[in-house]
């Protein structure tokens, strides 16, 4: 049966509470950036890079369950939430019992030293923990996006407070890093039980995860293709543990700049009750507006973000431009990836025909990160041989610009890929807007004094962002539209709080 149901989703404040909360959880995720980069050595940090990269491989399973259960949950199919997570948590035990069972052999391939079995032991949990997440978000996104943007924030505050401890204080290095992730992805977790308690009603559907299973070689086609780009990461780090971690620092920076998607976290829920133009549209200018400043910003002050990160990693400065850009593209083609898979009917029906999904326009974008794949590990191949890179430096650099340049191709294909599917228009008038006050920022940046202190730094980021908003306000009454519906936002949670605090005050008197 086809259900329909009109989206309660509010494109803007959905968008602007995941982002708020993502940035509001920055200063959080910098200061526990900090504690890894000065509470490890160069080979740990360089390990710790490697970690995620292989943990990667194993969480590849993670989103294919959760892809249709958003999908089921918009379109109001009851006991699909409860059947998703479910389902993907036993997928989780699965992973997580193969992974225990090759990490022997995936330490003596990487020749990773025997003290350091236990930490990347742990990481299983991480795995099961993961997985859960990844079903729960599902179910959130279809229902109430915003709600995953509180999630962030109280991952990240919980992390850094543990990381105090369990790194700062107790100094058990990689472990307390590990142990003060795991635990935070635990409180998380817990946080959107609660939250998604009443969309968990409802019957195990074995009829949805049949049709789910049987279109999963689609969805795990398109994970492999996103995975695949990790591994010239892998290569770095067998080239130098010093090489990757140059590239950890920049990336550390860049992948800020990504955080501008959460901006159109509503719209694929909201394509996926109704198809409307607009929203796209409006998507866009949410996500260039905050991108395009980030990007300008990290490259302007690439150098004074790597020092606060690793001061003898300083000259890795000259990487954090090209990873910038290549977040930037990313941060794009994500929202025309979105508007592929939300405007795709072919489960609107709770069934899937798998062979009429290989020749959907879903097929054609997890099909592109392959072709892009073979380019880029075959160049980095090249790149990394000994008769190009001589310095871990110039090996990181080169890894970057391959990067990029992939990114940017992407972006070009999959912006004809998803026009295609919704004749759009690109808001080039805004994004022509945002370059201006991004240039004048930029220059402002480029002048002043670099600073190479924490605080400074932030400071000067401040003053950016301040710059960049009062140019930005003059020249465009959209971005006034979004300040004044900020504010009453602000205003309206503060009028529902007040009297709630009046209320248990008078109790207690």
């Amino acid at each position: 049966m086809e259900h329909k149901a009109k989206s309660k989703i509010r494109l803007k404040y959905s968008g602007l509470v995941a982002f708020v909360s993502k940035i509001l959880s920055l200063a959080t995720g910098l200061a526990f950036a900090l504690m890894i980069a000065r509470s490890t050595t160069d080979q740990e940090y360089g390990i710790f890079g490697n970690i995620s990269d292989i943990q990667g491989y194993f969480t590849i399973l993670a989103g294919i369950i959760p892809f249709w259960t958003t999908r089921f949950v918009a379109r109001e199919h009851s006991g699909s939430a409860k059947t998703g997570l479910i389902a993907n948590v036993i997928v989780s035990i699965m992973l997580a019992i193969v992974y225990l069972v090759s990490l022997p052999f995936i330490l003596l391939v990487l020749r990773i030293p025997s003290a350091y079995a236990i930490v990347y032991a742990i990481i299983s949990i991480q795995i099961l923990e993961l997985y859960t997440l990844f079903a729960l978000q599902a179910i959130l996104h279809a229902k109430q996006p915003q709600a995953i943007g509180y999630g962030f924030l109280v991952y990240e505050t919980c992390k850094v407070i543990l990381g105090f401890f369990l790194i700062l204080h107790f100094q058990l290095g990689l472990l307390g890093i590990v142990f003060s992730m795991i635990i935070a992805y635990s409180i998380q977790i817990m946080l959107f039980f609660k939250v998604t308690i009443k969309e968990l009603g409802g019957s195990f559907k074995w009829a949805y995860l049949k049709e789910w299973l049987k279109a999963s070689p689609i969805n795990l086609y398109g994970v492999v293709g996103t995975i695949i780009p990790s591994f010239p990461l892998i290569l770095l780090f067998m080239f130098s543990e010093t090489a990757r971690g140059y590239y950890l620092v920049a990336a550390t920076i860049a992948a800020i700049i990504g955080h501008s998607i959460y901006l159109a976290l509503g719209l694929y829920p909201k394509l996926l009750s109704k198809t409307n133009v607009a929203d796209v549209s409006t998507s866009l200018k949410m996500v260039l507006m905050l991108a395009i400043p980030m990007t300008v910003g990290a490259i302007m002050l690439s150098d004074s973000y790597i020092i606060i990160q690793r001061e003898d990693l300083a000259n890795g400065s000259i990487v954090l431009p090209f990873l910038a850009i290549s977040s930037l593209s990313a941060s794009l083609y994500w929202v025309f990836d979105t508007i592929v898979m939300g405007t795709e009917k072919i489960d609107e029906k709770a069934k899937i025909p798998f062979r009429q999904l290989l020749k959907t326009r879903l097929f054609q974008i997890y099909t592109l990160p392959y072709i892009a794949s073979a380019m880029v590990i075959f160049a980095t191949f090249f790149v990394l041989s000994p008769n190009v890179a001589k310095t871990p430096l110039e090996a990181t650099l080169y890894v970057a610009i391959i990067t990029m340049i992939a990114n940017v191709g992407m972006l070009l294909c999959k912006y004809i890929i998803s026009y295609k599917c919704l004749a759009f228009k690109f808001p080039w008038k805004s994004f022509a807007k945002y370059a201006i006050a991004s240039a004048v920022m930029g220059i402002l940046l480029f002048v002043i004094p670099h600073p190479t202190k924490l605080l400074l730094t932030l400071l000067v980021t401040g003053f950016g962002g301040i710059t960049y908003f009062t140019i930005l306000a003059t020249i465009d009454k959209e971005t006034r539209r979004a300040i004044r519906l900020i504010i009453n936002e602000a205003k309206l949670k503060l009028s529902i709080i007040a009297p709630r605090t009046l209320t248990r005050n008078q109790k207690q008197k």
